[in-house]
């Protein structure tokens, strides 16, 4: 995990407290730099706020270093068990003969269907290749394991694919302040095409994901998040690269399971406030 490279930076360097916040910084820097992803950036951020309350609270360097790595600890652990709370939650959701569309590859995605599957539930999945990488296709294989019909369409299918589905769940590689979500290239294009044939669209999350961006169109997320990062590193025009995510409003989404619960769009913003007091 990206996440314990933050705590190996925190356990191996630094003289002073400053110092300690320094090389953290440079270590979500250096991560950043070879992730440019949407979760790297708020992990990265709430994993330095939760650790550095320490200073607040110990003067003593040395107690300060400990309990920092504590929590450092601590802070992966809840990130370790969020998956499992999400799909606990989400399951239930999945009825008996469902058929589901998904998007890419979710880990989160993947547990939430793997305990249905261990529920017993009955159900088949649809998912997009997606297109540049055909992330679609590791999650066929990954669904394949588990015994669960699963069937590849093409991501230019999704409008046709949807009056066959019950339901859509897909992941996010952030969660903004409206409520809105940050996602692999085409989750847009499908929650429209949900909403427009009244098909429940369920995002699964886990907390380090919110993000504080309030973009309102796709033009608002930053580059740096749109683009791979060896491709931001060439330093050319963007105008003819495709990017790689895309803004999905919370108007076209009917709830988010995240390991703080069951959340509505406009419930996010409150729990991004109390994420970063």
């Amino acid at each position: 995990m990206k996440f314990a490279f933050l705590s190996l930076s925190l356990s191996l360097s630094g003289e002073t407290i400053q110092g300690l916040r320094v090389n953290l910084k440079n270590a979500i820097e250096t991560l950043s730099g070879v992730d440019s992803s949407v979760a790297v950036s708020s992990g990265g951020e709430l994993f330095l706020r939760f650790i550095s309350l320490t200073s607040l609270e110990y003067s003593d360097y040395s107690k300060c270093k400990e309990i920092m790595i504590e929590r450092g600890e601590l802070f992966l652990m809840r990130i370790s068990l969020s998956r499992t709370k999400i799909a606990k939650l989400c399951h239930t959701f999945i009825k008996d003969g469902a058929q589901i569309l998904t998007h890419a590859y979710s880990r989160v995605v993947l547990r939430v269907l793997e305990a249905a599957a261990t529920s017993k539930k009955r159900f088949s999945v649809y998912i997009t290749e997606s297109q540049p990488d055909q992330a679609g296709q590791k999650m066929a294989k990954a669904l394949s394991k588990l015994n669960v019909p699963v069937t590849v369409i093409l991501d230019a299918a999704v409008g046709y694919i949807m009056e066959k589905v019950n339901l859509v769940i897909v992941g996010a590689e952030g969660v903004v302040e409206s409520g809105g979500i940050i996602n692999k290239i085409g989750t847009n294009q499908m929650a429209v095409c949900a909403k427009a044939q009244n098909k429940p669209f369920y995002v699964v999350a886990e907390s380090f994901k919110f993000v504080r961006l309030f973009p309102l169109n796709q033009q608002d997320v930053p580059d740096k998040f749109k683009y791979k990062a060896d491709t931001l590193k060439k330093n050319g025009s963007l105008t003819e690269e495709h990017p790689w995510i895309d803004y999905t409003s919370p108007s076209l989404i009917t709830l988010l399971f995240t390991d703080l619960g069951v959340l509505t769009p406009s419930a996010v913003s409150d729990e991004l406030i109390k994420l970063y007091l």
